[in-house]
C-alpha cells in the first residue's frame, strides 16, 4: 500500500508540475511550428541525443496520459523523416502505452475488481476468448482515445507481451500516416505548396484512416469467423428469412420489392404469434369483454335494461378465431407469393453461413435474416407441470369460462386477460413479485391501473412469489410466499402464466455454427443487426430488444437493407422513437424516456399533466378518466417522452409520436388545429398547461401593467 501510494504521489507531482509551469504549451501546434527550424538545427548536430530526449518525452507523455502525442508525431516527420520518425514513435508509443498499461494494473486493478466483480469477470471472458483481436481493432480504429485504452485494458488479464506487441502493430498504421503528415508540413516552402498533392495526399491518408481501419477490422473479423467454410460461387437467394411473423414477413417484402430473389420459411402459421396467438386474438377477446361489460352498465348512459345479456362463452372464442381468419389473408402464402417472396413450410437448418436446408433441400444465399420470435418463458414453479397451466399460445383454445382464473404476471399480456375474463364473469387474481404492476412504466401509472382493475373487482396480490401448486379434482391450490414471510393459499380452476416471453435460439443450427448468443438467451446482434457473422442478421423478439410486433417490423427493414446493399452503405437501428400500448381499460400508451429513466439518468426535466376528467369528448361518452403526461427539458417544448392512460390512448399517442420523430414540440401541438369534441384535443390541453406553466410570471406583470394602461 506504501509503494502505491507513493507511485501515486509521483505521478500527480509530475502532472502538476506540467500544469504549474505550463509545460504542455511546448506540446502544440504553434510551438512546433515556431521553433520548426531551431529544432532541425540542433538535430543536425546533436542526433543521438534528440532522438534520446525525443524518445523519453514521447514515453512520458503517453505514460501519463498527458494530451500531446499528435504534436509529438506531426514532429517526429518533420524532424526526424518517415523512416526513423515511424522507427521511434512506434516504439516510443508502444512503450508509454504499456506502461500506463502497467500502472492501471499495479494501482486500481484490485480495488476495481472487488467494486465490480461481476463486469470484470463477464470482460475478463471476453479478453481471454478474444482479446488479442479486440485489442488490435481498438489501435486500428480509434473508437476510445488510447489513454482510456490503456487503462481499461490494465483492469483486464491480458498478458503484458500481449499488450505491448498488439499495440505495437496495431498503432503502426496510424503511426505511419501522421509521421507522414508530419514531414510534408515540414517541406511546405510556400503557401502555393499547400495544394501539392503529397500534402494533399497526407491529410487525406488521416481522414480515410478511420474509414480503411474499420474495413480491415471488418474484414478481419469476418475472415475469422468464416474460417473453415467454403463460400458458394454463386448463390440461389439474395436472402433466405427463417420465420414468418412481422419481422420475417417485412424482411421478405423489402427483399423482393427490390427485385431481389428471397426465400420465407416458417415451420407453423404464416403472420406469427401476433396474428395466431397475440395480438390479433386478444384485441379480439378484449373488445368482447368490453361490450359485455358496457352491456351490464347500461344505465350509465340512461338507458333500461329489460334483458340481463348473458357470456357465451365458446361463442366469444368462436369469433376470436373468426377474427384470425379474417386477418390472415394479410399475412398468408398467396399474398406473399404474389409479392414475389417463395415461401416455404418447413422447419429450417442453417448449415453454413450461406447454407440453409428445409425439406431435406438444401438454399444457398447470399444474406440470413434469424426473424425466429420467441415463446412463453414458464417458471420453474413446483407441480406446475402436473396440470394443465395456460400460457398465450393455447389460451385460444379454451371453450369454457374459466370460474377461478389466476394470472400469474403483470406486465401488458397478464393485464389485459386479467380484465377481459374478469368482465366476461370469471373471478380473477393477479399474482406478482414486484410492489407494483406494468413495472415497465412510471409508477403513477400502475397505480392508477391498478385501482380502476381492483373498482371493477379483480383481485392482486403483489409481493407474492408462487412456489407451489396442488392438483386437486375440479379446483387446484397455488400456494405464495408473501413479503412478511407468511404464506397464502388460492384455488383456482385455470391458471395463465403471463411471466414474459423466451427467444427461439435453438433447434435450427446457429449452435453448431457459433453464432452468439446473449446471457439473456436473445441471438446477439450488432447496431446494424448483425450476429458475428456479417452476413446473418436477426430481427425481432429473437433479438429481444423490445418485444413488440411493430418493433420487429422497424428492426426488419434495417435487416434487409443492410443485408442487401450493405457493402454500399450500412444503416444503424433507431430506438431513439419505440412507442407501445397495453390495451386495459383505461389504456396506456407510452413513448420516449419515462420519468423513472430520466431520474436514472440524471437529467433535469419538467413533468406537465392533464386530466381526461376534464375533456368534453371523453365526458360526453362517460369515459372521463385517466391523465396525458409529458416530460420535457427544463425550459424547453422538447418532447422527452410522453404518457397517455385513458381510453383509446394508444390512437391519440401518435401526435406525441411524430412530435418526437419530426422534432416538433408543445408549442406545435398546441398552435394545432384539433377538431371538436375529440380525444386527441387532451394533447393540446396539454400543451396549454405547460405553455402556462413555462411563462415568466415577469411578462404577465408586464402585460397587466399593459392592458390597464390600454384601459386608460
Amino acid at each position: 500500500m506504501k509503494k502505491k501510494l507513493i507511485i501515486i504521489v509521483g505521478v500527480i507531482f509530475v502532472i502538476f508540475a506540467v500544469r504549474f509551469f505550463g509545460l504542455q504549451e511546448y506540446l502544440t501546434l504553434d510551438y512546433l511550428k515556431a521553433n520548426l527550424d531551431n529544432f532541425k538545427e540542433y538535430y543536425a548536430s546533436n542526433q543521438g541525443l534528440t532522438l534520446g530526449i525525443f524518445f523519453a518525452i514521447y514515453v512520458l507523455t503517453t505514460a501519463l496520459s498527458i494530451p500531446g502525442a499528435t504534436i509529438l508525431t506531426l514532429a517526429a516527420g518533420a524532424l526526424f523523416g518517415l523512416t526513423v520518425g515511424t522507427i521511434f514513435v512506434s516504439f516510443a508509443s508502444t512503450t508509454g502505452a504499456t506502461l500506463a498499461f502497467l500502472l492501471s494494473r499495479y494501482l486500481l486493478k484490485d480495488s476495481v475488481e472487488k467494486k465490480f466483480g461481476n463486469r470484470i469477470k463477464s470482460i475478463n471472458e471476453g479478453i481471454e476468448k478474444d482479446g488479442a483481436f479486440y485489442l488490435f481493432s481498438l489501435r486500428l480504429l480509434p473508437i476510445f482515445p488510447f489513454f482510456m485504452v490503456n487503462l481499461l485494458m490494465g483492469l483486464t488479464k491480458i498478458k503484458v507481451w500481449t499488450y505491448f506487441f498488439v499495440s505495437q502493430v496495431g498503432m503502426l498504421a496510424g503511426t505511419v500516416v501522421y509521421v507522414n503528415a508530419g514531414k510534408q508540413v515540414s517541406e511546405l516552402d510556400s503557401l502555393a505548396g499547400i495544394l501539392s498533392l503529397e500534402l494533399i495526399g497526407s491529410f487525406s491518408l488521416i481522414g480515410l484512416l478511420p474509414i480503411v481501419s474499420k474495413k480491415i477490422v471488418e474484414s478481419a473479423k469476418a475472415k475469422k469467423v468464416y474460417k473453415g467454410y467454403k463460400k458458394p460461387e454463386s448463390f440461389d437467394y439474395n436472402m433466405v428469412v427463417i420465420g414468418a411473423g412481422a419481422g420475417g414477413l417485412v424482411t421478405s417484402y423489402i427483399t423482393a420489392a427490390v427485385k431481389g430473389k428471397v426465400a420465407l420459411i416458417e415451420k407453423h402459421k404464416m403472420g406469427g404469434d401476433c396474428l395466431n396467438t397475440g395480438c390479433v386474438p386478444s384485441k379480439a377477446i378484449i373488445k368482447s369483454a368490453k361490450v359485455f361489460h358496457q352491456a351490464k352498465n347500461l344505465e350509465k348512459y340512461g338507458l333500461i335494461q329489460n334483458d340481463v345479456a348473458k357470456v357465451d362463452f365458446a361463442k366469444v372464442m368462436d369469433r376470436v378465431h373468426n377474427v384470425i381468419a379474417k386477418v390472415e389473408p394479410h399475412d398468408s402464402v398467396e399474398r406473399y407469393e404474389g409479392l414475389g417472396v417463395e415461401c416455404i413450410s418447413g422447419t429450417a437448418k442453417i448449415l453454413s453461413p450461406w447454407e440453409v436446408e428445409v425439406n431435406g433441400r438444401v438454399l444457398t444465399t447470399k444474406n440470413i435474416t434469424v426473424a425466429t420470435g420467441g415463446r412463453p418463458f414458464v417458471p420453474p414453479i413446483k407441480g406446475l407441470d402436473q396440470i394443465e397451466f395456460l400460457v398465450s399460445d393455447n389460451l385460444w383454445q379454451l371453450r369454457e369460462l374459466p370460474k377461478k382464473f389466476v394470472v400469474l404476471g403483470s406486465g401488458p399480456i397478464g393485464m389485459e386477460m386479467a380484465q377481459a375474463f374478469h368482465r366476461l364473469g370469471s373471478e380473477v387474481t393477479v399474482v406478482d413479485r414486484g410492489d407494483m404492476i406494468m413495472r415497465k412504466e412510471d409508477r403513477d401509472v400502475g397505480e392508477y391501473v391498478l385501482k380502476k382493475l381492483e373498482e371493477e373487482g379483480v383481485n392482486f396480490k403483489l409481493e407474492s412469489n408462487p412456489v407451489e401448486i396442488v392438483k386437486g379434482n375440479e379446483f387446484h391450490t397455488l400456494v405464495l410466499d408473501k413479503k412478511d414471510g407468511s404464506t397464502e393459499e388460492i384455488t383456482f380452476d385455470r391458471i395463465l402464466v403471463a411471466t414474459g416471453r423466451k427467444a427461439n435460439v435453438a433447434g435450427f443450427g446457429l449452435e453448431e455454427l457459433g453464432v452468439e448468443i446473449t446471457e439473456r438467451g436473445t441471438l446477439k446482434v450488432d447496431e446494424y443487426l448483425r450476429t458475428n457473422f456479417p452476413n446473418i442478421f436477426g430481427c425481432g423478439d429473437v433479438i429481444g430488444t423490445f418485444q413488440l410486433t411493430h418493433t420487429a417490423a422497424h428492426e426488419a427493414w434495417f435487416a434487409a437493407v443492410n443485408g442487401l446493399f450493405g457493402r454500399f452503405k450500412k444503416f444503424k437501428v433507431d430506438y431513439s422513437v419505440i412507442p407501445w400500448a397495453t390495451y386495459t381499460d383505461p389504456e396506456v400508451a407510452t413513448v420516449g424516456h419515462l420519468e423513472w429513466q430520466l431520474k436514472r439518468d440524471g437529467i433535469e426535466y419538467d413533468v406537465t399533466k392533464y386530466g381526461i376528467d376534464d375533456l368534453d369528448r371523453a365526458i360526453a361518452e362517460s369515459e372521463d378518466y385517466g391523465f396525458v403526461k409529458v416530460c420535457t427539458p427544463k425550459g424547453s417544448d422538447k418532447i422527452l417522452g410522453a404518457t397517455i392512460v385513458g381510453p383509446r390512448a394508444s390512437d391519440y399517442a401518435i401526435e406525441f409520436i411524430a412530435g418526437m420523430k419530426n422534432g416538433f414540440g408543445l408549442n406545435k401541438i398546441l398552435g394545432t388545429i384539433h377538431p371538436y369534441p375529440t380525444m386527441a384535443e387532451a394533447n393540446k390541453y396539454l400543451a396549454g398547461e405547460w405553455k402556462r406553466a413555462s411563462t415568466n410570471p415577469k411578462i404577465l406583470e408586464y402585460l397587466e401593467k399593459f392592458m390597464k394602461w390600454q384601459r386608460s
